[in-house]
């Protein structure tokens, strides 16, 4: 005769949990700040980006490091991930949960959509494309207002058809405390892929304009 056996989350797993339960917040600090990296580093080796020169009187793990791509921009991405993106969604999205707590009929999900499409995404939007302004070298505010302007539909239309889907799945499919590494894997392959297309359309762009000044 045979028995199923119910098996409980993976061991790493289930110290994940219990750290986001008992420190929240620094435990998606953290997390968020490792995938940043991560996103930047995979997404210049996998547009094929030129590593940087690095003198020959370097060490070696310099060296290692520059063909890695774990540069200061690396860096950059890690400590904004700790510092505004993961306290910003934690708020957000907390203050989201919070407000839709114990309500599971649909219109109440249909409620929790539009509500974070109208409200929660226009102001991450914003706050990342400002912190990417300032990591790629913004002067003054009138640099990160422009780009805030410039790409502030391109970012919003990909929230909005995202995030839907992503909040559907998780409303039927994920439990309530698999939340968080649920989004956090769905936003780590998101943008790794974008970041990937951006400097691969970058260096197209670059070649191109090199080309044409033969």
């Amino acid at each position: 005769m045979s028995s199923s056996i119910a098996k409980g989350p993976h061991p790493l797993l289930a110290r994940y949990l219990s750290a986001l339960a008992s420190h929240p917040l620094r435990t998606k600090a953290i997390t968020t700040a490792l995938l940043c990296f991560l996103q930047e580093i995979l997404g210049s080796n996998l547009a094929g980006v030129p590593a940087k020169k690095v003198s020959k009187d370097y060490p070696l793990v310099y060296k290692l490091l520059a063909n890695a791509h774990v540069d200061a921009k690396a860096i950059k991405m890690a400590v904004y991930g700790f510092l505004v993106s993961a306290p910003l969604s934690h708020f957000l999205v907390g203050a989201l949960q919070k407000a839709f707590s114990g309500r599971t009929d649909t219109r109440a999900r249909v409620a929790q959509i539009v509500t974070s499409n109208l409200l929660v995404s226009p102001i991450q939007a914003s706050i990342y494309l400002a912190s990417m302004a300032i990591i790629s070298g913004a002067k003054s505010t009138k640099d990160i207002v422009k780009t805030i302007q410039s790409g502030f539909w391109s970012v919003i239309r990909v929230s909005w058809t995202v995030n839907p889907l992503v909040i559907a799945i998780a409303q039927n499919y994920i439990p309530l405390h698999l939340w968080v590494p649920f989004f956090n894997t769905v936003q780590f392959v998101l943008g790794t892929y974008f970041n990937y297309r951006v400097k691969q359309l970058r260096m197209r762009k670059e070649k191109e304009e090199l080309d044409k000044g033969k």
